[in-house]
């Protein structure tokens, strides 16, 4: 029975799997291979938060009319190195993969590019935009908000919900080898790793959550079930500040919508992001660049392991060797968020024959 099973899947039956929900929900083959592909990705690096456990949501979503399916990146502002990009509120991964294809293109001109990104259903991992900078030569960074529904993290120093996780994505290219991709939410740790934990009825590590009285909690049933908690930001008043400048940033500066209470909150998932790619041969020393990031990597390599490390890595290592694992091994889908994907299977459409030939 397809219902009761905990799952460890191949990735490639899993990504047709996903395309073949979101074609049944309305989207083009291309539009669901692209983001199951995407979802996929994120679970094969290891960010489960950001990978299929997605797709009950954007099913829901696209039900609803919040999420839509045949949107694309639109160009609203055209002014050189500064572009303006509206998604229309479409699959976000199929809108920031085209908003990035613009901006590579324009940067080959320009030497630098300032991209605001509005009105993307979830963007998805925003490493992955990241990388595909990265992998073409160029650096770039992210400042991304997310609105659309109520907010989870409490601001430094309080208790109240006012933000939420509100990515940071910073990513430098190295010659022939993988991008140092430095990608983290801002809060303590990401939602979905909090729903991650839920459904696997999981504690979250400590002094990530705190509960309805602002006491330190590892439960992560406060975050969906009342008297809610909240999430808190990492390192505390640090994290809290590229909190607020992701919020400010990518919601104010690119998006106009922030998490402040005029702006409606309908329950979809919205992101804005604050879009930088740089040409480093631009600034007139690519070789010493190169140069240096290698030695520097290799430097930070050399250093003795703490007890209880095998070896210091650099940003962007973790993800690549999560991917070498998982696509020798599988990617692990705990029985309750499996549930819930087939449960938004059947929403979109699909019978249970159909399910079982896909995934048998």
């Amino acid at each position: 029975d397809v219902y009761k099973r905990q799952m460890l899947i191949d990735h490639d039956k899993l990504a047709r799997f996903t395309a073949r929900i979101f074609t049944s929900a309305g989207a083009t083959a291309p539009v669901a291979k692209e983001v199951a592909d995407h979802l996929v990705m994120a679970n094969l690096k290891g960010h489960d938060s950001h990978g299929v456990g997605m797709i009950p949501s954007y099913v829901a979503n696209i039900s609803n009319g919040h999420l839509r399916t045949d949107a694309h990146a639109e160009v609203i502002r055209d002014q050189g190195a500064v572009l303006m990009i509206d998604g229309g509120t479409g699959f976000g991964q199929v809108v920031g993969r085209e908003a990035v294809d613009i901006a590579l293109q324009r940067v080959k001109e320009t030497g630098v590019v300032s991209m605001g990104v509005r009105n993307c259903h979830h963007l998805g991992r925003i490493g992955a935009y990241g990388e595909q900078c990265g992998r073409a030569g160029y650096v770039s960074v992210h400042f991304v908000n997310v609105v659309g529904h109520e907010p989870q993290v409490s601001p430094f120093g309080g208790r109240d919900r006012r933000m939420t996780t509100n990515p940071f994505c910073c990513v430098v290219p190295r010659v022939d080898d993988d991008p140092l991709v430095l990608d983290m939410a801002t809060s303590a740790i990401a939602l979905g790793k909090v729903r991650v934990a839920h459904m696997k009825s999981e504690p979250v590590p400590e002094g990530a959550l705190v509960d309805h009285e602002g006491l330190p909690t590892s439960n992560p049933a406060v975050m969906y079930e009342e008297p809610f908690g909240a999430l808190g930001p990492f390192g505390n008043h640090k994290g809290y500040g590229l909190a607020v400048m992701c919020e400010l940033l990518g919601g104010g500066l690119a998006g106009e919508w922030t998490a402040q209470p005029e702006h409606q909150r309908p329950g979809t998932i919205i992101n804005h992001m604050l879009m930088l790619v740089l040409d480093p041969a631009a600034f007139g020393g690519l070789a010493g660049f190169q140069r240096e990031v290698t030695e520097m990597v290799r430097y930070l390599h050399s250093t003795t392991p703490a007890k209880g490390f095998d070896r210091v890595r650099v940003p962007g290592e973790p993800e690549q060797e999560s991917l070498t694992l998982r696509l020798a091994e599988g990617i692990p889908i705990d029985d309750r968020s499996w549930r819930g994907i087939l449960k938004a299977a059947g929403k979109a459409g699909l019978i249970e024959k159909d399910i079982e030939a896909l995934i048998a």
